[in-house]
């Protein structure tokens, strides 16, 4: 499931990844990079003013100081600031998705698409992610989609890997035995 990585963005998820380690908070590293991603990508006036280069590294900085203030660690705070520096903070959501995979990595977790039939509760959510888990050795995060078509059954997809237990594969599987031995 991973694509081949930019060594550029690797490097700083790497660097942030250590820098969260140290803190002694890996999982909120994660989701404050992830967050600034989001608003890179959500907020058009967000991007435009860390892309453009009539505003100097040193006014971005200022502005990153006042807007994040206290609200992130001292540590966080630098770490985006040698980003803007360096001229690579449009990188930051490739930099997000490098962190996310390096830590499930040493985590020791894998997602996994899952489709079925009908909606689950998280209850059910969590089962078949307990499941997964034990069939696979490893935790898996399973992504839950619905897809009607499928009748019934599971289909389970993890990096190239897929498992069809779906009844409408179950279906044209006899099918088509029924129609080589006719």
């Amino acid at each position: 499931m991973q694509e081949r990585s930019n060594p550029v963005s690797r490097n700083y998820a790497e660097a942030l990844l250590a820098l969260a380690t140290k803190a002694e908070n890996r999982e909120g590293f994660g989701v404050m990079i992830r967050d600034v991603a989001k608003a890179i990508a959500q907020d058009a006036t967000v991007k435009l003013f860390l892309e453009s280069p009539r505003v100097s590294y040193e006014r971005k900085n200022e502005i990153l100081s006042r807007a994040f203030g206290d609200r992130v660690p001292r540590v966080f705070l630098r770490f985006l600031q040698t980003m803007v520096h360096n001229r690579r903070q449009m990188m930051i959501p490739e930099i997000a998705t490098e962190y996310a995979n390096l830590l499930d990595q040493q985590e020791g977790r894998v997602h996994a698409e899952v489709t079925l039939a009908r909606p689950v509760s998280d209850e059910e959510t969590a089962n078949i992610g307990a499941q997964l888990s034990r069939v696979l050795g490893s935790k898996v995060m399973p992504q839950i989609s619905v897809d009607p078509s499928i009748m019934g059954g599971i289909i389970v997809k993890v990096g190239n890997t897929v498992m069809d237990g779906s009844v409408s594969r179950r279906l044209s599987k006899l099918a088509t035995r029924m129609r080589i031995s006719a």
